[in-house]
């Protein structure tokens, strides 16, 4: 919704909109070596060339001076135009996948490779919101086993960075929501702890401040 009423980037209609998906790799062009048709895959709007200075960082691989996110780009690299048309007319491409589509076309850099027997219609998230949240924990806060870690938000990025903390072995996972509904299930994503900002007259990292003794 953000995106189809243009707030933060230049318009750009028509175009498909979309970036989580699952699906099944049906042609690939050439010179593309990694993947065959009858592959399952995830489109991944953050690509990796793998080859610039990004790609080979272990701190900035999400980077990519050729496939990073775009909002504004609407056409293929190779050649500066759409593979998606209406009548003649071209429509336009978002963040390198449009995945609210039957068929769509993307860089070899931006679909991962997933196991066969992965459920299509179950594993979308992973290509957005899971990846995201897990990542954020492994591989950038990088907690230290039995450290303390607040989560605010326990959407899918939420819990993917709750349940990257829990493998990391944080010893408390706090987690900050407005929805205490929530907390239930988030206990299954290593949630120990459940925080509501309504409940409070300050502000909640003051709460959590205090809960933790200093942060």
């Amino acid at each position: 919704i953000y995106y189809w009423e243009c707030k933060g980037y230049t318009p750009l209609f028509p175009r498909i909109l979309g970036h989580e998906a699952s699906g099944i790799v049906e042609s690939v062009g050439e010179g593309v070596n990694d993947l065959k048709p009858g592959d399952h895959v995830l489109p991944i709007f953050t690509g990796e060339c793998k080859e610039c200075r990004h790609c080979l960082s272990e701190e900035s691989n999400n980077m990519c001076e050729l496939l990073r996110i775009n909002c504004d780009r609407g056409v293929m690299l190779a050649d500066g135009k759409t593979r998606f048309s209406i009548n003649g007319k071209p429509i336009y491409h978002f963040v390198g996948t449009s995945t609210f589509s039957q068929y769509t076309v993307v860089h070899v850099g931006q679909v991962a490779k997933i196991s066969p027997t992965a459920p299509l219609d179950k594993v979308c998230p992973i290509s957005c919101g899971i990846c995201t949240g897990f990542g954020a924990t492994v591989n950038v806060a990088k907690p230290k086993k039995g450290q303390t870690v607040a989560v605010f938000g326990l959407g899918a990025v939420g819990l993917a960075a709750a349940e990257g903390a829990r493998v990391c072995g944080a010893s408390r996972i706090i987690a900050v929501d407005v929805n205490p509904r929530r907390f239930e299930e988030a206990k299954r994503f290593g949630i120990t702890e459940f925080v509501n900002p309504k409940d409070y007259d300050k502000p909640v990292q003051e709460v959590i401040v205090e809960m933790t003794g200093g942060g």
